[in-house]
């Protein structure tokens, strides 16, 4: 009976041990990989790079001034009687503005006029004498003393008749200064002066100011340090000139019109070492007023073969070096280093380190290491 025992005991053992064999071996085979294959390369989007035409521009502060201005002053001293204009509105060239009181002008106008005429019946009455006395010199009718006098007394009484035409001339462009004419035409501020106030001549304050608002200068500075930085970027032909457009922020607001550069200074300004620029807008609205604080994109250089990357593209080091990460013809990727000059929008000018044709993963950087097989994918033009 004990033997029976034992038997049966042994054999369900065994049958036991061999389930849980078979359930291991089952395990295992389960735990395989399915083929055997290698993972498959990561699908990254890259970026091709081509060369593009990059104006270089630099936004820089300004003011805005008028293309003409013209401060009214009074040439001659008087008493205002007229002021014939309204104030903040458009005059004309040539429009009268003031009128001084003529009164006395006009009397010294007159008084050189018959200046003139007593000069000019002296001449009449000295011209006939000289020519007489010269017939009767030569024939001893009158001494050689007389006759020298006479010529003498003709000549004097020329120069009378040429000094109170000059008089006259005098006197009537002081009676024309009574009347105060604009030189331009433009818009005009506030007088400075109302009828009865004494005016004098070429005085230091104003009487108003006429200023031609149709188109204005912005003037704007720049550090001759960028102006360089500039330059080097490209060749020499590269510079735009005065040819180049400009365009104007007046509080983060783009300005309606361009405006095309007059002159850059070719002259460092010794105690600040800034270069000034001097651009010209067209103002048809009226809209910008002298004396507004103003932003101007200035482009200042081309570059006709420029190389630009998407900012994701560039991974800066701690050192501060910066890299790319260049997909090969067999779709290897590994780094690059680059080197990037500016920003210009949502790109990175590159300096050396890349060519046209070069791809560089933008997409998918945390996929890739070294040396590893990629799967790239276009960027998609935006």
């Amino acid at each position: 009976m004990n033997s029976k025992l034992l038997v049966f005991a042994g054999l369900a053992a065994a049958v036991v041990i061999g389930l849980v064999i078979w359930k291991s071996g089952s395990s295992a085979t389960a735990a395989q990989p399915q083929g055997g294959g290698e993972r498959p390369p990561a699908e990254v989007t890259v970026y091709t790079v081509k060369t593009e035409s990059v104006i270089f521009t630099k936004e820089l502060p300004g003011r805005t001034s008028a293309v003409r201005v013209a401060e009214i002053r009074p040439q001659v001293s008087g008493i205002i009687i007229k002021r014939l204009f309204k104030e903040g509105g458009s005059v004309s060239a040539g429009q009268q503005l003031y009128q001084i009181d003529s009164a006395p002008f006009q009397a010294a106008y007159d008084s050189a006029q018959a200046e003139l005429m007593r000069a000019e019946a002296s001449l009449q009455s000295a011209a006939p004498k000289a020519e007489r006395y010269t017939e009767l010199v030569k024939v001893g009718g009158v001494s050689s003393q007389e006759y020298d006098d006479a010529v003498t007394a003709l000549a004097q009484a020329k120069a009378s008749v040429a000094a109170a035409k000059a008089a006259v001339a005098t006197a009537k462009i002081n009676l024309d200064y009574t009347k105060v004419f604009s030189p331009i035409s433009g818009h005009i501020g506030k007088s400075s002066v109302t009828e009865g106030a004494l005016v004098t001549a070429n005085q230091a304050n104003a009487l108003a100011r006429v200023q031609q608002l149709d188109s204005i200068y912005v003037d704007v500075s720049q550090s001759a340090e960028a102006v360089m930085k500039l330059r080097r970027m490209v060749t020499e032909d590269g510079t735009l000139g005065s040819s180049a457009e400009v365009e104007l922020l007046i509080g983060n607001k783009p300005y309606g019109h361009k405006g095309v550069m007059q002159f850059s200074d070719v002259t460092v300004d010794e105690t600040t070492g800034m270069v000034q620029l001097r651009v010209l807008f067209p103002n048809p609205e009226r809209e910008l007023l002298p004396g507004l604080f103003v932003k101007a994109s200035v482009g200042q250089a081309k570059d006709d073969a420029a190389i630009l990357i998407p900012q994701q593209a560039a991974v800066r080091n701690a050192d501060g070096s910066v890299i790319v990460w260049a997909v090969d013809a067999e779709n290897t990727v590994n780094p690059r280093p680059v080197q990037v000059s500016d920003a210009l929008g949502n790109k990175w000018l590159v300096s050396s380190g890349l060519q046209s044709g070069d791809r560089v993963v933008v997409e998918g950087l945390q996929k890739i290491a070294p040396g590893a097989k990629v799967n790239p994918v276009e960027q998609k033009a935006e």
